[in-house]
């Protein structure tokens, strides 16, 4: 079997002998053995990474816009070798599902390519002197957004490209002009290998300095744990379980000079049926539930896992139909053996609980081969604010559907909910006006609030909210897709009086990059 050492800075290093002894890493195919990285290699990797964050930052906007466009070539020159390799890996099928996700990978690198071309994201702000304001003298003030250092990023699980080594996370950290260090998931290193190899190259091709990017691996907790409390690493981007998350966040919080982690972790994505909608198609709304449910084996941050509506005939056939469904919905393989094990355990933990019906897939699921049945719980209200769990994600294809004696149950349910990616409301015009106070709690409850729809599916644009408040994310003013993202890695500076040559191109007065400016209070792309 091949055992591949730890990519730093573009280059294949080995551990010394007898240290970070090879790991048989995959969940299944065996496909690449990777070493352990030791503190030994977090510490050179995050010494080249603070080495090329001076050189990196100055690069220019259209050099780092070129190499961001570079690391999608190449992770599209890797062809077919690199989805089968996801494919053995994962589990998840290459048509349907790796394809449209490496281009998804590829176009979110153009999109912070453009985003840094055009400039206006660094939010420069001027405030031009007034030397005989009274009774003292207005200075000039001019302010601006800069990348806040190295950030390390910890791959997701469940988006092997999109979410991974070169995913949303590390092409907005590239985009600010922070070099990154990636650890790998362990459930796909050598799809990790392979991307990690990709942008090397096009580090490489490019002229960046050689630190801008590095690979790690590990399976124990101490490697993610060293790479966090590094004095070197400046920020954190995190897609996982709450637990995860927030040891993470802790141990940032808890160093001598803390850090941000935006860590996306747990959201059961509340579902809100109301009458009039569930009177014109209670059957249609079970379908795209159980189908938004089940997509991709449940193993979305958006799969929604909450279902409330108020007691009455349809609200009864919507269930019943859904149950249907969920019967006769087949078992899916998913990521990993692990990642089942945990979904089986929250099924066997909610099923426990008095005043829950429990429906599973008629088809037997294979565990051996990490398969998971489609599962809908059915209770009240009364037992649902009884039992936390419930409210809890279980991760997979699985959702909770909650039979509310009265709109005041509803009320009750939506005002307890903890903070969530995404809430959906299912209803007409008509119930939009009656239920406007839904919508006002959910504004509070979660980061996208959508109407008749269904929550997977995040769209990759500007206007794209992916976060919430705790416990979906650590920091709710933030999104981890959309440009938006880049504003994580970064921070202001205001420079005082500063003569017009020493300032960055971004806030000199003839403003030479023509970006979109607030010049003394007035939005212009003219110069100050």
């Amino acid at each position: 079997m091949e055992i591949r050492a730890n990519l730093i800075a573009g280059a294949y290093v080995a551990n010394p002998a007898g240290t970070g002894e090879p790991r048989v890493v995959t969940a299944r195919g065996q496909l690449l053995a990777v070493e352990e990285a030791t503190d030994a290699l977090i510490n050179q990797a995050l010494a080249a990474a603070a080495n090329a964050a001076e050189p990196y930052r100055h690069a220019t906007p259209e050099a780092r816009a070129a190499f961001l466009e570079r690391i999608g070539e190449e992770i599209m020159a890797l062809g077919d070798q690199l989805l089968e390799a996801a494919h053995t890996e994962t589990a998840l099928p290459i048509a349907a599902r790796l394809a449209g996700e490496r281009a998804r990978t590829v176009n979110q690198l153009k999109m912070f390519a453009e985003l840094i071309r055009e400039g206006s994201w660094v939010e420069a702000r001027i405030d031009r002197a007034i030397p005989d304001r009274q009774p003292i003298p207005k200075p000039d003030l001019r302010r601006i957004l800069i990348p806040l250092g190295p950030v390390v990023v910890f791959a997701a699980s469940n988006f092997p490209l999109a979410f991974s080594v070169a995913g949303g996370d590390t092409a907005s950290a590239l985009a600010a002009g922070c070099p990154v260090v990636v650890k790998a998931h362990p459930a796909h290193p050598a799809t990790s290998d392979l991307v990690g190899q990709a942008i090397a190259k096009a580090a490489q091709a490019t002229g960046m300095p050689a630190g801008v990017f590095s690979l790690v691996h590990g399976t124990s907790n101490d490697v993610g744990a060293a790479l966090v409390k590094h004095p070197q690493t400046q920020a954190v981007g995190f897609t996982g379980s709450l637990r995860a998350g927030r040891a993470l966040f802790d141990l940032a919080a808890a160093r001598p000079a803390p850090i941000p982690v935006y860590a996306e972790m747990g959201s059961t994505n509340p579902v809100f049926l109301l009458p009039g909608a569930l009177r014109e198609r209670a059957e249609a709304i079970a379908e795209g539930l159980k189908n938004s449910v089940t997509l991709g084996v449940g193993q979305f941050c958006t799969c929604p896992g909450l279902a409330v509506g108020v007691r009455d005939e349809n609200f009864a056939l919507f269930s019943a139909r859904l149950n249907e469904l969920m019967s006769g919905a087949a078992p899916g393989v998913m990521l990993y053996p692990g990642i089942r094990n945990a979904f089986e355990t929250g099924v066997t933990t909610l099923s426990a609980i008095g005043g829950v019906a429990t429906v599973r897939s008629a088809s037997p699921a294979n565990a051996e081969n990490a398969e998971a049945a489609p599962t809908v719980f059915t209770t009240d209200a009364a037992t649902f604010a009884k039992n936390h769990a419930l409210g809890e994600e279980v991760f997979g294809p699985a959702t909770v559907v909650i039979d509310c004696a009265s709109v005041e149950e509803m009320k009750q349910i939506a005002e307890n909910l903890e903070g969530h990616l995404t809430a959906t409301i299912h209803g007409t015009a008509d119930d939009l006006r009656e239920y406007a106070w839904l919508v006002a709690i959910l504004e509070r409850k979660a980061g996208r609030v959508l109407f008749n729809g269904f929550p997977t599916g995040v769209e990759v644009c500007p206007s794209m909210q992916h976060g919430g408040p705790y416990p979906a994310t650590t920091d709710s003013r933030t999104t981890s897709v959309g440009t938006a993202a880049i504003q994580r890695f970064a921070r202001p500076v205001c420079y005082q009086n500063f003569p017009d040559e020493a300032l960055p191109a971004e806030l000199q007065n003839t403003n030479p990059r023509g970006i979109w400016r607030l010049v003394d209070n007035q939005l212009t792309q003219a110069a100050s």
